[in-house]
């Protein structure tokens, strides 16, 4: 079922300006016009890459917080670049190991003037920084995702895991220390299949004891956005 964005963004609840809009279309477009060249993404239909890619990264906004935000494996740009629009105020950085992905990446930031994006070429797990917020759309199982990214997440912060159906047997496979917050399925204008939001954080062993019930958060929330953010990686 096709469906425009305007249209998805009314059944999400999103309430985004047409300059906005206007914004995440064109970078629907240069999406597109790259993949011809560079191959980042399956899609090449218009209409299904506002379903499937816009309207996708975008459910998970309203779970988004203040703190600075990193995109893992970000591939084509999603969710990162979605929210980095939606949210002019988020500083979001994204990460992928793939060096023609975040070529594109970068010109997408200049060309949509997204002063609010930062953008690595490296492997996750070489990365520096600490980050509030940690987001993943088919990136990896649970457990890989939260051993590579551990020493970046900030105290108090929360891990954004974007999955399809809901993952079970990843969760049951976490480590004892990653206490699942909240399983959110997530329902998706014009997308017909099911869609999930795993967020997760580390907490603390009480005193003399490891296991998981003895475990309490972090202190703290989301931390606030600091610090001027360049477009340049």
């Amino acid at each position: 079922m096709s469906i425009t964005l305007a249209q998805g963004l009314a059944e999400l609840d999103l309430d985004l300006s047409a300059a906005t809009q206007d914004k995440l279309l064109a970078f629907r477009d240069l999406l597109l016009k790259w993949n011809k060249t560079y191959n980042l993404t399956a899609l090449r239909d218009p209409q299904q890459a506002v379903s499937h890619h816009l309207l996708d990264s975008l459910a998970i906004l309203p779970h988004v917080g203040a703190g600075p935000l990193l995109d893992v494996g970000s591939g084509g740009g999603l969710p990162g670049i979605p929210l980095a629009i939606a949210r002019p105020e988020l500083s979001v950085r994204m990460v992928d190991t793939v060096q023609k992905k975040t070529t594109f990446l970068q010109q997408a930031a200049i060309e949509l003037g997204l002063k609010n994006v930062a953008v690595n070429h490296a492997r996750v797990e070489e990365l520096p920084g600490q980050y509030a917020q940690i987001s993943s759309r088919a990136f990896a199982e649970l457990k890989l995702f939260v051993e590579l990214t551990r020493h970046l997440l900030a105290p108090g912060g929360r891990w954004l895991a974007m999955k399809g159906i809901r993952p079970d047997d990843e969760i049951a496979a976490l480590p004892a220390d990653i206490v699942v917050e909240q399983i959110i399925p997530l329902q998706v204008p014009g997308l017909d299949a099911e869609r999930h939001l795993i967020i997760l954080f580390q907490s603390t062993p009480v005193s003399g004891r490891n296991d998981r019930e003895a475990l309490t958060p972090l202190p703290g929330a989301i931390i606030p956005l600091k610090g001027e953010v360049s477009n340049r990686s």
